[in-house]
C-alpha cells in the first residue's frame, strides 16, 4: 500500500546542475527503511527535507512498525517540502526486500539509500550526484560517514573486505585527519547513505532478499563489480549515522546474520580461486579473532562476561549452520550471473586483493 503526500512547491530559481527535469520526475529518489524508530525516522527526514538538492522525493518503506512511526510520517508529510511517500509492510520484510519495495517502478534517474538512524548534511544528495555524473560507468557513490555520537570518528567511507568473505567499513574508527578527504575509487558503498545508478539496478537488479540484512550492500556492490561498473567515494557527502542502533552491537542474532551472510556472498560472487582458498582465510581469521578475544579486544568486546562470550560463539555457530541449507540456491544464482560478468575471475580476484582489509585490523578493531 503506497500513500503520497501533499507537495509543497518552493520559491526562487533553481541551481543548474540539479534543476527538475522536463519531465517533472525528479531526478533522485531516496528511499529510508523504518522499523519502530519514530524519532529516529523524524531526525532522518528533518535532515532530508534541509538538502541543497532541488529534485529528489523521499519513499519511507515501513516494515510493520508499532511505534507510531507510520503516523508521524502521515502527518508531516502535509507540510513536507518535497515528495514525500509511505509504503506500508504489515510485518518486517528485512532491510533488502524493503528497499526493493522502494525502488519498484521508480522513474528516477538515480537511487538514494539513507538508513533511519542516519542524519545527512545539507549537500549530501549535491555531491553524490556530482560525483556520479563524473563518469558513465559509476554506477555507485559512496559517502563519508561519521559516527552520530562523535563527528570527528569515521563510521565508514566505503568498504573493504578480507578473502574469507568478511567485510568491513573502509577507515572504520579512525578519527578524521583529513585521510580521507579526497575523491577515489572504492568496492562498493555502504547501504547506510548511498547513490546507485538506476540503469545499473536495471540491469543487474536490486538486493538479494535471501541475505535479508547485512553483507546485503557487499552483494548488491559486489554483482555490480563483476558487470563492470565502479564505484566513488565523495567526501563532500556527508553524513552522520547511529551505529548498531537496529539490532544493537551485542546481538547474537546480528552476528548469525553477519556469518550466515559472508558465507552466501562468497559462494555466490567470489571468483573460483578465491573460493576454494575460503577455508583457509576462515581459519586465519577466526585464529586471530580468537586471540583478539582473549584480550577483549575486537567485535567481541561487544559482548560483555561469560554469558555475552557465549552469545557471540553460539551466534557465529548458528551462522555457519543456517547457511548450508542455502548453498544450493546460492550456487543456482551464481551459474545465473556469469552471462552479466564483464570481468575475468583473474581481475575479479585482483579488485577483491586491492580493496582486501589487512587481518590484523579487521580481529583487533571492534566494527
Amino acid at each position: 500500500m503506497i500513500q503520497h503526500s501533499g507537495v509543497e512547491t518552493g520559491s526562487g530559481t533553481m541551481p543548474p546542475e540539479n534543476k527538475v527535469p522536463e519531465s517533472g520526475i525528479p531526478t533522485i529518489r531516496v528511499v529510508v527503511v523504518n522499523w519502530n524508530r519514530k524519532e529516529l525516522l523524524r531526525a532522518c527526514l528533518e535532515s532530508l527535507a534541509h538538502q541543497t538538492h532541488t529534485s529528489f522525493e523521499v519513499v519511507v518503506v515501513d516494515n510493520g512498525s508499532s511505534d507510531g512511526s507510520v503516523e508521524m510520517v502521515q502527518n508531516i508529510s502535509q507540510y513536507y517540502p518535497r515528495p514525500l511517500l509511505l509504503v506500508r509492510n504489515s510485518e518486517n520484510r528485512g532491510f533488502c526486500a524493503a528497499n526493493n519495495q522502494g525502488f519498484m517502478g521508480a522513474p528516477n534517474e538515480f537511487i538514494a539509500l539513507l538508513n533511519n538512524d542516519a542524519e545527512a548534511e545539507p549537500r549530501w544528495l549535491e555531491a553524490m550526484e556530482a560525483a556520479m555524473r563524473s563518469a558513465a560507468d559509476v554506477g555507485m557513490v559512496a559517502s563519508k560517514i561519521r559516527v552520530w555520537e562523535e563527528p570527528q570518528r569515521i563510521d565508514k567511507v566505503g568498504h573493504l573486505i578480507y578473502p574469507d568473505g568478511q567485510n568491513r567499513g573502509r577507515g572504520a574508527g579512525q578519527l578524521d585527519r583529513g585521510q580521507f578527504d579526497q575523491i577515489e575509487e572504492v568496492l562498493w558503498p555502504d547501504g547506510c547513505a548511498a547513490l546507485y545508478r538506476r540503469a545499473m539496478l536495471d540491469e543487474i537488479g536490486g538486493f538479494d532478499e535471501d541475505f535479508f540484512a547485512y553483507a546485503d550492500d557487499a552483494e548488491l556492490g559486489l554483482r555490480a563489480r563483476w558487470a563492470g561498473w565502479k564505484c566513488l567515494y565523495t567526501p563532500h557527502a556527508e553524513v552522520r549515522h547511529h551505529r548498531g542502533a537496529t539490532l544493537g552491537k551485542g546481538s547474537g542474532w546480528r552476528l548469525t546474520l553477519i556469518e550466515r551472510n559472508r558465507v552466501l556472498l562468497a559462494v555466490k560472487l567470489f571468483p573460483g580461486n578465491l573460493l576454494w582458498a575460503n577455508g583457509a582465510y576462515l581459519i586465519a581469521r577466526l585464529t586471530a579473532g580468537l586471540w583478539a578475544a582473549l584480550r577483549n579486544r575486537g567485535e567481541v568486546r561487544h559482548y560483555k562476561g561469560p554469558s555475552g562470550k557465549l552469545t557471540a560463539a553460539w551466534g557465529l555457530l548458528r551462522g555457519t549452520l543456517s547457511a548450508i541449507p542455502m548453498l544450493p540456491g546460492m550456487w543456482r544464482k551464481r551459474r545465473a550471473l556469469r552471462s552479466k560478468r564483464r570481468l575475468t575471475s583473474v581481475e575479479m580476484r585482483q579488485l577483491l586483493l586491492a580493496h582486501r582489509i589487512p587481518l590484523k585490523e579487521l580481529s583487533e578493531h571492534a566494527s
